[in-house]
């Protein structure tokens, strides 16, 4: 069994409201001596939004690190002390303009959260199905819509840049 790394110091510790990036200097397995830079950030949401055989999704947002708007399905973070899906209710009812009752079911995808870039951050991502109650003359104008067929699906995967966003899909899909 191999020997377990080491935390020998803390290199730095910076806190934001959205993050805290951590320096630690490490000993691996082989006495090695490491830097490695992590970030903590809160765990987040992706929510596959379905009402009437149509995905639902928010019209493209302004993403500062890619310097661009993308298309995303409903997602964000978990604030603590929130349970994934109370928080995938407030983001889909947010980010989609609707009220709780139109959420008629609201699905986990996985229970523990998928590891985002383990090696760099400790985030975890929770992905979830919901069926709405949305008709097209009650839905946000903004609002876009993909059909829940093959060719749908197609087209939304070469629209969707966002890797989680994509990654939720295609669980859902597999499953």
């Amino acid at each position: 069994m191999a020997k377990p790394w080491t935390t020998l110091a803390q290199i730095l510790e910076m806190r934001s409201p959205w993050f805290t990036l951590i320096g630690e200097r490490l000993q691996d397995d082989r006495d090695r001596l490491l830097d490695y830079w992590r970030v903590e950030k809160a765990d987040s949401a992706v929510i596959i939004t379905q009402a009437r055989g149509q995905f639902l999704l928010p019209p493209p947002s302004y993403r500062p690190g890619i310097a661009q708007a993308s298309l995303d399905f409903p997602g964000g973070r978990i604030p603590p002390d929130t349970s994934p899906e109370t928080a995938a209710q407030g983001i889909v009812c947010r980010e989609l303009n609707l009220v709780p009752e139109q959420i008629l079911s609201l699905t986990p995808l996985n229970d523990q959260g998928w590891p985002v870039n383990s090696s760099f951050s400790n985030q975890k991502l929770f992905g979830f199905v919901a069926e709405l109650d949305v008709s097209p003359e009650h839905q946000s104008p903004e609002s876009l819509t993909y059909p829940c067929t093959e060719a749908g699906i197609a087209t939304l995967l070469t629209e969707l840049t966002c890797l989680q966003c994509r990654a939720v899909l295609l669980e859902w899909l597999h499953r």
